[in-house]
């Protein structure tokens, strides 16, 4: 799913140069529920836009789903980001003005569905997170563990091949961060691969997988879970 082969990126500020990752080479297979654990500085959200396409290494190679990144323009990137990858993030980012619905349909209108077709599957995407019948709610009126629910709705709504976590938890009180995060441990069950950003062991310790980072580099990868079998398809 995800091949990182000896990435670097160096940040340039007048004279001086600020390497963020180092060398740092990194596999994730289909269907894996990975944590990437590291504290304030360490490169784990350097490491995260790069894996989101969100911005491209100095030197290196990503290879995501197959698809060879490293010679892309910015367009081709937004296209293939936006048919690869869901994300979920600490502050939801879910457009205030917007009901619930609406923010699930957002990344589907890039995917040419009609707007019939968007809205059911916004609905059906609901459904599966508990908020059907929140859909004509707009954020502000719904609580914290509510809107993170909407927020990961919208990510799975273009079907994605990587579920993208950064510190999905973190806004939350810890009742409620703990349904989040049985309902993200639920997706990689259902056959979603996942890779969660966190600075949280404790968080970290329910993924299948835990790779931790200092200084750009990655200094230790524990395997806690096996990767579960593919589902089997019935015909």
């Amino acid at each position: 799913m995800i091949e990182l082969q000896n990435i670097t990126k160096v940040y340039e500020r007048g004279a001086e140069k600020l390497h963020i990752l180092n060398d740092l080479s990194l596999s994730v297979a289909k269907g894996d529920f990975v944590a990437i654990v590291g504290p304030s500085g360490s490169g784990k959200s350097t490491l995260m836009n790069m894996i989101g396409l969100l911005d491209v290494p100095t030197s290196g190679a990503y290879t995501l789903d197959g698809v060879a990144t490293e010679n892309m323009n910015d367009n081709s990137l937004a296209e293939l980001r936006n048919k690869k990858i869901g994300f979920i993030f600490q502050q939801f980012n879910l457009l205030p003005r917007l009901n619930a619905l609406e923010n699930v349909e957002l990344p589907m209108i890039y995917s040419g569905l009609n707007k019939k077709a968007r809205r059911e599957r916004a609905q059906q995407m609901l459904e599966l997170l508990g908020m059907g019948q929140r859909g004509h709610h707009k954020p502000s009126e719904l609580s914290g563990g509510q809107q993170q629910r909407v927020a990961i709705a919208r990510a799975l709504s273009i079907g994605p091949s990587l579920l993208l976590a950064d510190e999905p938890t973190g806004a939350l009180d810890s009742k409620t961060g703990n349904e989040v995060l049985e309902l993200v441990m639920r997706l990689n069950e259902e056959g979603n691969t996942i890779v969660l950003i966190t600075h949280d062991s404790h968080i970290a310790d329910h993924a299948r997988r835990v790779i931790s980072i200092r200084d750009g580099a990655i200094v230790g990868d524990q395997r806690l879970l096996e990767i579960p079998a593919a589902p089997e398809v019935t015909l």
